[in-house]
């Protein structure tokens, strides 16, 4: 079994929370996650319709089984229990008292935010990244591999096939779980939107061109876009926000939160085909961001993650915070350095130059190019 880096963060949070909430993708890995946090309580599944059932037609007697702490999965499955809970919790103060867990983001915030504000911790578990397949030994020296896997945790422990275990989980959760939350019945339409986002990965979006090219309105789209943001399909980039000049883009550029999903949707399934791809730059590109996600997320950093650009096309990939200082980072697919590869580090550098800048690129060498400028291989995405 790969350890998790969130599990020190999770440990953590259950020292100073009554409840921990965990949420993420489906398959991601939270079951085991919180299995490993509660080794001694009970584990209750709300998936299981009997056990949906019981909760929802009792939940004050259902309760009262788990007095001593449980581990509730899909909890947002009853969501009329978070009440209940409320209750338990006001009356034992005691930390680490339960884990929920949950992959729809927005129904787990809405029902922490209204019941359990102050009670519970919130964490969110992604994918294996490639830190933690690093540090548990798990040597991949090709990139390509790394994006067209992905980060699921079953295709890696059980050595599985992507695009096979993929297809699966696209029908079974994404296609069924995602259309359920709004009963959308036109499911052609709907997966039409969907790869018409894999299009889009990596760019600045445009709503009411993807509601074009998907046949349906613009807020038809906005609602699908949050269907999949709070699902963890996808996320949205916002720009830099403190203003530099007045002519910066103000739209957010869309990222999928698994590159072996993304490639899967594309129809890409081997290294040949992803290196010769059309996209391959915005690919790689979606890996990097993705990752550095994922090892904020791990170390429960939750400071913004951005992208700059201006009306005249200067840009920088991604600019995140880190202890209160921009970190400004360029992403180039290409393995050879080339110094034009620095053009938005640059311009970046001019309006804020106390910021720290890296080139991440698809090569193997690392150089220093000033004292604030550093070229990277894509393996320093770990340590990002």
């Amino acid at each position: 079994m790969i350890p998790r880096m969130i599990l020190p963060y999770a440990k953590q949070s259950l020292q100073q929370f009554r409840a921990l909430c965990i949420t993420g993708p489906r398959q991601s890995g939270k079951t085991t996650l919180s299995k490993q946090l509660f080794k001694s309580k009970p584990y209750i599944n709300f998936e299981n319709p009997s056990v949906q059932y019981e909760a929802e037609i009792n939940p004050e007697l259902f309760l009262k089984k788990y007095k001593n702490g449980a581990v509730f999965d899909e909890v947002q499955r009853v969501p009329h229990i978070f009440r209940y809970l409320q209750e338990i919790l006001d009356q034992d103060k005691k930390r680490g008292q339960f884990i929920l867990t949950g992959s729809n983001n927005f129904l787990l915030q809405e029902q922490i935010s209204q019941s359990l504000a102050g009670r519970a911790g919130y964490l969110s578990l992604l994918p294996f990244s490639y830190s933690e397949l690093a540090e548990a030994g798990t040597i991949v020296k090709d990139v390509n591999k790394l994006i067209l896997t992905g980060g699921y945790p079953e295709i890696w422990d059980q050595h599985l096939n992507p695009s096979i275990w993929l297809n699966s989980y696209v029908q079974t959760y994404v296609q069924r779980d995602v259309r359920l939350l709004r009963n959308i019945t036109n499911l052609a339409t709907f997966n039409r939107f969907i790869n018409l986002c894999a299009n889009y990965s990596g760019q600045i979006l445009n709503r009411d061109e993807l509601a074009k090219q998907t046949g349906v309105d613009t807020k038809t789209v906005l609602a699908w876009l949050g269907l999949l943001e709070n699902s963890y399909i996808i996320f949205l980039l916002q720009p830099w926000h403190n203003n530099m000049n007045k002519r910066i883009i103000k739209s957010p550029k869309l990222y999928f939160y698994d590159t072996g999903l993304l490639c899967y949707l594309l129809g890409i399934k081997s290294n040949v085909a992803l290196h010769r791809h059309i996209a391959y730059g915005s690919i790689f590109e979606n890996w990097v961001i993705t990752e550095i996600k994922k090892n904020n997320l791990n170390s429960g950093l939750n400071d913004g993650m951005y992208y700059f650009r201006d009306n005249v096309g200067n840009e920088v990939d991604l600019i995140t915070v880190r202890d209160e200082s921009p970190l400004a980072i360029e992403i180039k697919s290409a393995s050879k350095f080339d110094n034009s590869m620095l053009r938005g580090l640059h311009f970046w550098q001019k309006n804020q130059p106390k910021s720290s800048a890296i080139l991440l690129y698809g090569g193997s060498t690392a150089q220093t190019v000033s004292s604030t400028i550093n070229v990277a291989p894509w393996t320093d995405v770990a340590v990002i």
